[in-house]
């Protein structure tokens, strides 16, 4: 399984995702990619689904329509404190998610 981590999550989120395949949109050049666009690209290349703190993502773009899953993180703010302890339950919910569903980690 291959996860893409949004342009609003800290990169250093990445260390958190023991045993998955993770890039970050900075990381592949991506920044600056509107969502819309960022959701075809990322189905073009292969990616499973999207991990984002962006809660308004899936009133903005037909997720259900993608081919890819949407994990929404869900903390008080977007630091890396608030987001790293969320992180196993996303693996978890990454894993079970299909195409088009958007789940939210609090």
């Amino acid at each position: 399984m291959r996860l893409l981590l949004d342009e609003c999550t800290p990169v250093g989120l990445i260390k958190h995702f023991v045993g998955v395949e993770v890039d970050h949109v900075t990381a592949i050049g991506w920044s600056g990619t509107k969502n819309g666009k960022l959701l075809a690209r990322m189905t073009e290349s292969g990616y499973a689904g999207l991990v984002t703190t962006d809660r308004n993502l899936v009133y903005q773009q037909q997720v259900n329509a993608g081919q890819i899953f949407v994990i929404v993180l869900v903390a008080r703010t977007n630091r890396l404190a608030d987001l790293a302890p969320l992180i196993l339950r996303a693996i978890s919910q990454a894993q079970e998610a299909k195409p088009g569903e958007v789940r939210h980690i609090q």
